[in-house]
């Protein structure tokens, strides 16, 4: 868990915790500097918990993605699993029970990431609908354009928690530890398990919108960074970050790379065919429009 000022919610989050049907777990909290009681909560809860491996760390005080992904390393190394968790969301009794039996059926040594849809509600929890429901198979041609769910509802069985430790070695920015790790996992040939059947409950509210899938205002939004730059800053740091670590790829990933970034440099005339090359697509047809869109006048 990445803490950083969330008392407001996080009880909530940690006794849903403490409900899971998997009772097998451990807790690491990484904190970046709360100015909140989020601390002093994390602490009486562990207080609570006896039997159970809860501790809290110092963060290193670069940010949300950061934070999650120096999580990483600080894992059990005798861990099977690791979810990461979000400080303001609700986990239903058998999240992590639901995750592992699909992981469980991935064959032995294949990196693997279980993620899915969420409930999305307000700040009170009262439910608002539920994230897309993505139909196209995850792969590292969608992975490159598009992070199609939350780090909140991810876990990654061992041979991925090893890969995403090694590639988290990489000290550089990406926009999002749960995009950074659709993609590795893809590029370096794992299996993603995207399920339909949503097991969190995540709380929309102001602090926590760049995460939001759900209704206008947040494909306002994404247009909104879509035309203002934001997008293609993020696939500048997505692209510095894979070179960084294209020892961990597939030969077929690095090649759709390689292509990918001859799109964003072509001139107008190749760029649709050096797109089509590339295989990348979106999960709608509204998004893999936009997508060529961005191509087109050099936002991708």
């Amino acid at each position: 868990m990445a803490l950083h000022n969330g008392a407001a919610h996080l009880t909530d989050q940690l006794e849903s915790l403490a409900r899971q049907t998997h009772g097998d777990w451990s807790l690491r909290i990484s904190d970046d500097g709360s100015s909140d009681d989020g601390p002093a909560i994390c602490e009486r809860f562990a207080a609570t918990m006896p039997g159970y491996d809860i501790r809290l760390t110092h963060g290193p005080g670069r940010g949300a993605a950061r934070n999650f992904l120096s999580l990483l390393q600080t894992c059990d190394p005798r861990a099977e699993y690791a979810a990461f968790c979000d400080q303001d969301d609700v986990w239903r009794p058998e999240k992590l029970t639901h995750a592992l039996t699909h992981l469980s059926r991935v064959p032995a040594g294949r990196p693997a990431l279980y993620c899915g849809r969420t409930i999305v509600t307000d700040d009170r929890l009262n439910i608002r609908g539920h994230s897309p429901d993505f139909r196209h198979p995850p792969g590292f041609s969608n992975a490159l354009v598009q992070s199609i769910a939350g780090g909140n509802t991810m876990v990654l069985n061992r041979a991925a928690l090893d890969l995403m430790r090694v590639a988290a070695r990489y000290d550089g920015p990406v926009p999002a530890h749960d995009w950074w790790c659709y993609q590795v996992i893809t590029g370096a040939g794992g299996q993603v398990i995207f399920d339909t059947n949503p097991q969190v409950f995540y709380r929309q509210h102001g602090r926590n919108l760049v995460g939001s899938n759900l209704g206008v205002p947040a494909r306002l939004s994404r247009l909104h960074r879509l035309c203002n730059g934001t997008y293609r800053s993020w696939t500048d740091q997505n692209l510095t970050a894979l070179q960084a670590i294209s020892p961990l790829l597939t030969d077929a990933a690095l090649e759709t790379l390689a292509t990918f970034r001859a799109v964003r440099d072509a001139s107008f005339v190749r760029k649709g065919r050096l797109l089509r090359k590339t295989g990348v697509y979106r999960q709608t047809r509204a998004g893999h429009l936009a997508l060529w869109a961005a191509a087109l006048t050099n936002r991708l």
